[in-house]
């Protein structure tokens, strides 16, 4: 998406809107207040002193006569300059603090990081009185102190955006190439964090505003003759009872002008994290492969609980769309286990999430058909979705920690399922959740559904994620790499969990996984994808003997068995899947296939059937029992930063 249109969309929702209003009436008062209104903030008027609001002087004047609301309006200049001061004294130094440890050796950027965590601890507010009585009283000294005592929080979001970027592979090359530690911070670290900082210093300018106020109405921010909002208010207050206006005035400006500024920053943060009105995108038609066949599934076949028809997930980039998900076609029936295999970035956990319009913005989805329970997904209300995600469709992440609320204990969150789409009562509730616990053999259930998540292990999470898949009784359960970050044992626990839940329940089960051989003894049909694409649609008993396409035979080469050589380096597929913006004309494994020819880039295959229930897409597809010989993975030699290649089995 364009930088320029990105930052246009802050005005399209009706909070970024009135605080862009806001922020321009506060900046234009600032600009223009001493102009317009200078001579009457300043004009003495002995007989009228100590006046209450009349229709000359809207919120009466002060002990010299002068106008109120006027001098409000001037002092307008003095609270922003003094508070956009401060917050680029802020960012400035916690950036030169955040980015210190990248370039410091060793010794002194832990003693960086030690004075920024101690700084840290110490409530803001604290911090800027402390530091308001060491640089004196007065603008000068306040504008110091309120702006060290934001930057160690400013430096604190540096090193933690710093540490992300530090690990990305530009970074590594950078280094690689002799590039200085310093040349790599200025060129490729601060460029890339500069966004959210420049957000954090809107919202923090709120917070200065308010912290000036404070300061100079204690007496230690601006000085007479100057004055600001804080000063006025204190005088104001010092007569409330006589003419309560004269506080009410600068209160009002603190509030609306600090408001606006935070509203303003998180709209712009809001902008920033991608979270941008759903419908801006259109998608253009992607390309055709060379010959267009009649659809994989012209007819939802008799007990068809998912049905997909050329199925795209597609995202804005400042170059264009960019197409994760190209073309997918599949169907999952009632009671039945499909696996999805690839190497990671090959789309398997998009295509599920898209299946579950849980893609949010600015990710569009779109497809000829997608249909889960007889209900159009694309094209059914919001409050449908809802209904069936919650009752008919059940989702097992990868990582359940991520998935629990760490604040509620298991069994209310559990219980919550219940309690939104059946409509029984929390005690209920808490009875089925319970119940469900023991279905999927955690032990004590009772007592485990009083504790937290991270009173849980691994495996046991992972079970209590499925029991709240299973509150709903759902019609199918898709699990997106459920067994990744477990060990053998709880892997082989949870599979035969899954299993069993098929069993009793007739649910059918999407399983999603980077490792070929746990979906090939777990489930009875097989998706192999690529780049975006399903390459490969087979039964799990023809997997080993009748696999066709060169990329499926690859992923079972490099599978080491007990009749592996131990001696020899363990197969590797050369190379990298392409980039979801960096797929080739043709197919998009052509790069990394001994058996590529020039029909092979230059034109992409579409997905045919080769027999019932077995589709593949390759111009050259292998004979059904014979064995694909690739040279690079008889003769892989160790991964080196020269040659990179992709392990799978699993695959990453």
């Amino acid at each position: 998406m364009p930088t320029r249109l990105k930052w246009l969309s802050i005005v399209r929702s009706p909070v970024g809107a009135t605080a862009t209003v806001l922020v321009l009436i506060v900046a234009l008062l600032a600009i223009f207040a001493p102009l317009l209104w200078g001579a009457q903030a300043e004009a003495i008027d002995t007989a009228g002193t100590q006046q209450g609001p009349s229709a000359e002087h809207l919120l009466g004047t002060d002990a010299l006569g002068r106008d109120v609301l006027a001098r409000v309006l001037i002092a307008t200049q003095l609270s922003v300059a003094l508070a956009v001061i401060a917050v680029v004294i802020g960012v400035t130094v916690g950036t030169l603090l955040g980015t210190a440890p990248s370039v410091l050796p060793r010794w002194a950027a832990r003693l960086v990081v030690g004075i920024v965590n101690i700084a840290v601890a110490f409530p803001g507010l604290l911090l800027a009185l402390f530091l308001a009585a060491v640089f004196g009283v007065g603008a000068t000294g306040a504008v110091f102190a309120i702006g060290l005592a934001m930057a160690p929080s400013f430096a604190r979001l540096t090193q933690t955006m710093s540490a992300a970027i530090a690990g990305r592979d530009f970074i590594s090359a950078a280094r690689a190439a002799g590039v200085s530690r310093l040349r790599v911070l200025i060129r490729h670290v601060l460029p890339n964090i500069a966004e959210p900082l420049i957000v954090n210093a809107t919202v923090a300018a709120g917070g200065a505003l308010l912290a000036f106020a404070g300061l100079s109405f204690l007496g230690i921010g601006v000085q007479v003759p100057a004055y600001d909002w804080g000063k006025l208010l204190s005088e104001g207050l010092n007569r409330i009872y006589i003419n309560p206006a004269a506080a009410f005035g600068p209160a009002v400006a603190v509030v609306v002008a600090g408001l606006a500024f935070n509203l303003l920053g998180e709209t712009a943060a809001s902008v920033a994290g991608g979270r941008v009105a759903p419908g801006r995108w259109t998608l253009p038609p992607l390309p055709q492969p060379a010959t267009r066949t009649a659809p994989a599934f012209p007819n939802v076949s008799v007990g068809t609980i998912l049905s997909i028809e050329n199925l795209r997930v597609s995202y804005p980039t400042p170059n264009g769309l960019v197409h994760p998900v190209r073309g997918v076609s599949f169907e999952v029936r009632e009671g039945e286990a499909l696996g999805v295999v690839g190497e990671s970035g090959s789309g398997k956990s998009l295509t599920a999430l898209a299946a579950s319009r849980l893609i949010e913005p600015p990710g569009v989805v779109d497809a000829d058909r997608l249909e889960f329970n007889g209900i159009q997904m694309l094209t059914a209300p919001e409050k449908t979705i809802r209904g069936l995600l919650g009752t008919s469709l059940a989702m097992v992440f990868q990582d359940p920690m991520t998935s629990f609320n760490p604040t509620r204990r298991i069994g209310s969150q559990l219980a919550e399922a219940a309690q939104e789409h059946q409509g029984m009562s929390k005690k209920d509730a808490m009875k089925r959740a319970v119940k469900q616990l023991q279905a999927v053999r955690v032990p004590a259930a009772t007592r485990r559904a009083e504790q937290y998540p991270h009173e849980f292990s691994g495996g046991m999470r992972q079970r209590a994620m499925i029991a709240m898949g299973l509150m709903n009784s759902p019609k199918l359960i898709i699990a997106d790499e459920p067994t990744t970050a477990l060990d053998v044992t709880v892997q082989r626990q949870v599979l035969r969990l899954l299993e069993r839940v098929r069993t009793d329940t007739n649910a059918a089960i999407l399983l999603i996984s980077h490792d070929i051989a746990v979906v090939s003894q777990s489930c009875e049909r097989v998706l192999v994808m690529y780049a975006g694409r399903v390459v490969e649609d087979l039964p799990t008993a023809e997997l080993y003997t009748g696999a066709r396409h060169p990329y499926t035979r690859a992923l079972l080469e490099v599978v080491p068995d007990l009749d592996t050589d131990r001696e020899q380096p363990l197969g590797v597929i050369p190379g990298r899947p392409p980039a979801p913006g960096e797929v080739p004309l043709g197919c998009a494994f052509a790069a990394r296939c001994p058996l590529a020819t020039a029909q092979c880039r230059e034109s992409d295959p579409e997905l045919e059937t080769h027999r019932d229930k077995h589709r593949v897409a390759c111009w050259n597809p292998v004979g059904g029992d014979t064995r694909v010989t690739l040279p690079e993975l008889s003769t892989a030699a160790p991964r080196t930063e020269a040659t990179p290649v992709a392990t799978v089995g699993g695959a990453q």
